[in-house]
Formats: structure tokens, C-alpha cells, sequence
């Protein structure tokens, strides 16, 4: 499970404005590489939206099924707020519905035939019948 912790107002290029959802995952317990001691953490990710802020606000605390997952992506620089420095990932956490929820290898067995011609999550047909 997920719980919605916040929402946050953004920006699209042409001045529009959207919320995203911020979501957190359950507590995991990490072992420090310097101290060697464990501390409690939560994964968070972000998730856009179509909902206006009063829908937003109304929705944070609300628990949802599913988990936030580690996913590989291009690399690109964060910079820690607490102490400026900037630093490269090539990783990113994203919402995994419960149903959808699946390790590394089988979403990219599932991104090899992304394109195959295949009846859609809604069960229309994607490509041409073939008699």
C-alpha cells in the first residue's frame, strides 16, 4: 500500500496548471554504510493528476494498492537540498500499481513487445485483422 502524502502544484511550459500527487510507500528498515546502524525510511514518488487542488488536498491520507518501485532511467543531476551538492542518478521512483507491481526483468520482457499488435488493458484491438 501507498498512502498520498501531499500534493504539489506545477507549471507546463505554455503556463497551464496541474497537481501532481505525492505518494509514499511503507517503511523500510536501511543499514547505514558509515555508522553501520539501521534507520527507518519510505520510498516517494510523484504521480501527475487531472484533479483541481480542492480534490487534492481532500485526497492526501487516502491509502491506494500498489508499491513505489526503483526504475532505471537516463542519468540526470540532483542537487541535495541540506547541503547543495549535486549529484548524478540514473535511477527514479515510480508508482507501481498492485496488478502492474513486477521486478525489473519482467517489465522489460513487457517493453520488448510493447509495440506487437495486441488487444489493448480495455479490450479494444491494436492492429490490423488479418482474414
Amino acid at each position: 500500500m501507498v498512502r498520498i502524502i501531499n500534493y504539489k502544484e506545477r507549471k507546463v511550459e505554455d503556463g497551464r496548471i496541474f497537481f501532481v500527487l505525492e505518494l509514499q510507500g511503507g517503511v523500510e528498515m536501511v543499514k547505514s554504510q558509515q555508522t553501520n546502524q539501521f534507520y527507518a525510511t519510505a520510498k516517494k514518488a510523484f504521480i501527475t493528476s487531472t484533479f483541481d487542488e480542492e480534490t487534492c488536498m481532500a485526497l492526501v491520507g487516502t491509502s491506494m494498492p500498489g508499491k513505489i518501485e526503483k526504475e532505471e532511467c537516463e542519468p540526470f543531476e540532483y542537487t541535495v537540498k541540506e547541503t547543495g551538492e549535486v549529484i548524478v542518478l540514473n535511477h527514479r521512483y515510480v508508482y507501481m500499481p498492485e496488478a502492474q507491481s513486477s521486478s525489473a526483468e519482467d517489465r522489460a520482457i513487457q517493453n520488448l513487445f510493447a509495440g506487437e499488435r495486441s488487444f489493448s488493458q480495455n479490450g479494444v484491438y491494436k492492429g490490423e485483422l488479418v482474414d
